[in-house]
């Protein structure tokens, strides 16, 4: 099954009906290619210029291997935040053509592992395609989904795949939130127009 059937599996897995005392999820659009008239009249790289200007945290979205892969899945996402605060949710968003998202989406949970500003380099490991992004990187399980639990993260929010939206060349993943913690380092790391960088006391 190529990666466009594994996320469209996983959507019409997440339209069964919602766990007691959630709010209802609103209708979902089919997977489908964006047209050329949805396209935004600007320039990639003026768009990828201007909004490089919005700073932001770093994370790291991890997910535990499912029967018959080798090791687990995880890559780097600087497109997270908060949702809503009843029910707890989450929501990152991952590139369509994204390589790990299909094994995130095959083990229904995930981990999102908030960087410390002392882990860049650890940063541009899993933003890498194709490697074993988990040598040498220390990590314990998630209490409720085992995802990966990254060594001096900042913070941590342990989550399962509530639901599945189109977003022109991404997806938007939104998580129920399960167990979160902040056991690591206090300051955050931070990215802004291709840098990283961090909170100056």
């Amino acid at each position: 099954m190529g990666h466009a059937g594994a996320a469209a599996a996983a959507v019409r897995y997440l339209r069964s009906a919602p766990p007691p005392g959630c709010v209802e999820p609103l209708p979902r659009p089919e997977l489908r290619r964006v047209r050329e008239d949805e396209r935004a009249p600007v320039e990639p790289a003026e768009f990828r210029r201007v909004l490089g200007s919005f700073a932001s945290g770093v994370t790291v979205i991890t997910a535990p291997g499912a029967e018959g892969e080798q090791g687990p899945a995880g890559f780097a996402c600087q497109s997270f935040a908060s949702l809503s605060l009843e029910p707890p949710l989450v929501c990152f968003m991952v590139g369509r053509l994204s390589t790990t998202w299909p094994r995130i989406a095959r083990a229904g949970v995930f981990c999102v592992n908030v960087l410390s500003a002392e882990q860049g380099e650890l940063c541009r490991g899993f933003a890498v395609s194709g490697a074993d992004k988990f040598a040498g990187v220390a990590y314990d399980a998630a209490p409720v989904s085992g995802s990966p639990r990254l060594a001096d993260a900042t913070a941590w929010i342990d989550c399962t795949v509530h639901a599945v939206h189109t977003g022109g060349d991404h997806l938007i993943v939104v998580g129920r939130v399960t167990a979160l913690g902040t056991d690591g380092p206090g300051d955050p790391l931070l990215f802004h127009r291709g840098r990283f960088g961090r909170i100056s006391h």
